[in-house]
């Protein structure tokens, strides 16, 4: 344990996690709370899980709900587009609007599909690699240059976006994720809200064009299928355009970076790792999903910690993939731990539909980046965004140096 985890407790530590600073680096901090327990209750309307047993418990926990329309009709969130558009998506919806919202998503991310789509991962990745050796010998961010790159020209390719438009979408998407962050006052919603403002017109744009004009991609089949069986409304196709857009461009980029700078700081454990397990103890040390929020649709028992119905109740999914009960020296990065079950992308009937997709550019990423610049090297200390629920890189500075 460092100095800074033994001086700081508890309440410190609570009270630091959604500050900058907590965000920068959240991992003391959730060492300092896990001498709480398990499961921590913070009132009667409010309590933190961040024991891996207890966060599996709660994902799979039917009475524990995501937070939905009828949840953020009190809160004054869905006066915003951002939660308007977030709350018709099945990732934010419970019952039967979840299984029908999913039902009629499935197909899109189904384990055939991915599959398919490895020859296109590696060829978007082999051509931004090339583009990147103007750079040899020069600083690069490959935030901006590769890992975001990378994501939007899969998820273009999948709905026939052009390159010129999927560029301009880029601050639009990232923008979007600040809208999962605890919100204190609702003008912290203002950057999420012009973002998803931006994305929502486009896709109503795109479902239209592609009723015009039908294409060999994945926005025509949803087009069709919406208008062909009416299972989701208008509103809600033009919502699950925008979240698979979401969902496929920024929680993957932010995992490829992320992935890339663990490589550069742990070249041994990279070369001596297949990159499947490499990225499974990514998603493990520092993943880019840190936080979800459930809210007790009735009164609940977790991990013999009573939680009344109405209250909140945020799951540290990155405090449970270091709980010390569950992995020995949680704090080493060993990419070769088995088992290495990381909850990162979720558990239960909310588990990521995109996970396989994200995982594969992840690994494609990292092997054709580490091939074309065996030598490359961080050339600055790599930059967290202000965000803690969706943590991503905002800058990853390295020299190329190309074969």
């Amino acid at each position: 344990m460092t100095t800074t985890q033994n001086a700081i407790g508890p309440s410190e530590a609570l009270g630091t996690l959604f500050t900058p600073s907590g965000k920068r680096n959240p991992y003391p901090l959730y060492e300092a709370l896990r001498e709480l327990g398990p499961v921590v209750k913070l009132g009667p309307k409010l309590v933190f899980a961040q024991g891996h047993d207890a966060c599996t418990d709660a994902l799979r926990e039917p009475g524990l709900l995501v937070t939905d329309a009828s949840v953020h009709s009190k809160t004054g969130m869905l006066e915003h587009s951002s939660w308007q558009c977030f709350t018709k998506i099945m990732m934010f919806s419970n019952g039967t609007d979840h299984d029908r919202l999913r039902t009629f998503s499935r197909w899109a991310y189904n384990p055939q599909s991915i599959t398919g789509l490895r020859s296109t991962i590696e060829d978007k990745a082999t051509g931004l690699a090339q583009r990147l050796t103007a750079w040899a010998g020069d600083p690069v961010d490959l935030v901006e240059e590769f890992s975001s790159r990378l994501t939007l020209a899969v998820t273009g390719e999948l709905y026939g976006i052009p390159l010129s438009d999927q560029l301009m979408l880029r601050s639009a998407i990232a923008n979007t994720t600040t809208a999962f962050e605890p919100v204190f006052d609702l003008s912290e919603l203002a950057d999420g809200d012009a973002g998803m403002d931006v994305l929502v017109d486009y896709m109503a744009g795109l479902a239209d064009s592609r009723r015009r004009e039908p294409r060999d991609d994945v926005a025509t089949r949803m087009v069709h299928e919406a208008d062909a069986t009416g299972t989701v409304t208008s509103d809600e196709l033009v919502a699950g355009l925008v979240m698979f857009l979401i969902a496929g461009v920024q929680s993957p980029s932010d995992l490829i970076a992320g992935t890339i700078r663990m490589a550069l700081l742990k070249p041994a454990e990279w070369q001596a790792a297949d990159a499947e397990a490499f990225v499974t103890e990514v998603l493990r040390f520092d993943a880019p999903s840190q936080v979800l929020t459930r809210v007790a649709g009735c009164d609940v028992v977790l991990a013999g910690v009573p939680v009344a119905e109405g209250a909140r109740v945020m799951l540290l999914l990155a405090a449970a993939n270091r709980d010390p009960s569950r992995y020995d020296e949680p704090d080493v990065f060993r990419p070769h731990r088995s088992p290495n079950r990381p909850l990162s992308f979720g558990f239960g009937m909310h588990y990521c539909l995109g996970a396989q997709l994200a995982r594969m550019q992840a690994e494609i990423g990292l092997t054709t980046l580490a091939h074309h610049f065996p030598h490359m090297t961080l050339e600055d200390e790599p930059r967290y965004r202000d965000q803690l629920v969706q943590r991503g890189l905002a800058r990853l500075p390295v020299r190329l140096r190309p074969r």
